[in-house]
């Protein structure tokens, strides 16, 4: 049955929707947790070190830590590869372009299409830059989240790379909020208006939350 599911169009559509809406909730919690960086490198510091021991004692150390990455590993992955299949499904059911094109549909799936490309790109950017130091651009220190933020917002390409990829989150989240939103059942004639503000609005906060941290890093707000 889950084969069977799966191999549905509907089903690759729950997928995404599901795995979306879950990277979602933890967008908004990590959003949440890097405007700490605003009330000093204690306070930022010890957040991150609480990260690692959320359930103890039930919990051995990192093993809720752990549990959340695998989760979101598991989404991202649902969530391209039912893209990308998705995608291709819909290629080939038309191979020839349309007379007509819908200029809107089109601007919508191009921005879902290069927006996930690009986040793609970046996490694998940042889990190299902030949780591993590969590529982090000054001295890594192991367990000094504020110190490795600001040195990594205190390059023009950290900046740069950063805020692309926040806004192409923002634009992501515009047109994947409504659109997971219709594919579980939730919209409605009444309600459309309704999801597609609140879609804008997680849209602008989540932007704006995340862009705050390099322009406080840039105007020395956060040093």
């Amino acid at each position: 049955m889950a084969r069977t599911v799966w191999d549905s169009t509907v089903g690759k559509k729950t997928v995404m929707a599901v795995s979306g809406l879950v990277m979602l909730l933890y967008l908004v919690a990590h959003m949440i947790g890097n405007l700490k960086i605003f009330f000093g490198t204690e306070e930022f510091n010890h957040y991150a070190h609480w990260l690692r021991t959320v359930g103890e004692p039930f919990m051995h150390y990192e093993w809720t830590l752990w549990l959340i990455r695998v989760v979101l590993v598991v989404a991202v992955v649902a969530h391209a590869v039912s893209a990308y299949q998705l995608s291709r499904r819909d290629i080939k059911a038309r191979p020839s372009k349309y007379v007509h094109k819908k200029a809107r549909a089109g601007y919508a799936t191009r921005t879902m299409r290069w927006g996930g490309v690009i986040l793609g790109l970046f996490i694998v950017w940042h889990l190299l830059d902030l949780t591993t130091g590969t590529v982090h651009s000054g001295g890594f220190e192991s367990g000094k989240p504020y110190q490795n933020v600001v040195d990594t917002f205190s390059t023009w390409y950290g900046n740069v790379v950063y805020i692309v990829a926040v806004l192409a989150l923002g634009l992501h989240i515009r047109h994947g909020f409504w659109s997971a939103a219709q594919t579980l059942g939730a919209g409605s004639r009444t309600r459309d208006r309704v999801l597609k503000t609140t879609a804008n609005v997680l849209a602008l906060l989540l932007t704006a939350g995340f862009v705050a941290v390099p322009v406080g890093v840039m105007t020395g707000v956060v040093s």
